[in-house]
């Protein structure tokens, strides 16, 4: 009986000193892994929380124009109502079965597009969506984020495509 309580006791001082807390595990115990311990001070949580990487559609890329016809556009100070109205026209005629003016749908909302890209951009890629999701690697992250679903070239003119730029504008 004395052997038993003496084995209890044992037994009891070898696991109380070998437990550790479970904040700090112990570098020699059997239970943590080594190459675990190590990822948790190459990337601590507040670093991984402030690495993580922006969505494409929400990237900002001002300097990128894109592939394609357009290769340099200037946009007047005041929005040409009367084309930006044209552009309202064609774009819910053309447009709106994917894209919604002011949320995600099936492709990104127009809504502040041109904080996020050059009017070049956002042309060539009305103008020849197929051209640029080959040719340009923002637009084939895009294709990726909005789940493999490619824009449909809407054969639209330059000048359809300017009128949809500018009702862009006015969102």
């Amino acid at each position: 009986m004395i052997k038993n309580v003496i084995g209890l006791v044992a037994l009891s001082v070898v696991l109380l000193t070998s437990c550790g807390s479970k904040d700090e595990p112990k570098k020699n115990s059997p239970y943590v892994s080594p190459q675990k311990e190590e990822v948790k001070k190459e990337t601590p949580k507040e670093e991984a929380s402030s690495t993580e990487e922006v969505k494409p559609s929400e990237r900002v890329a001002l300097n990128n124009k894109g592939v394609g016809p357009i290769k340099s556009l200037s946009l007047d100070a005041e929005i040409d109502k009367e084309m930006a109205a044209k552009g309202a026209e064609v774009y819910k005629k053309m447009c709106t079965a994917c894209h919604k003016p002011l949320k995600k749908f099936i492709g990104p909302a127009p809504k502040g597009i041109l904080e996020r890209r050059s009017p070049e951009w956002v042309m060539n890629m009305i103008l020849d969506p197929e051209g640029m999701i080959e040719k340009d690697p923002l637009a084939k992250e895009l294709l990726i984020e909005f789940n493999g679903s490619p824009m449909a070239n809407q054969h639209l003119s330059e000048e359809e495509a300017r009128a949809v730029l500018e009702y862009f504008r006015t969102l």
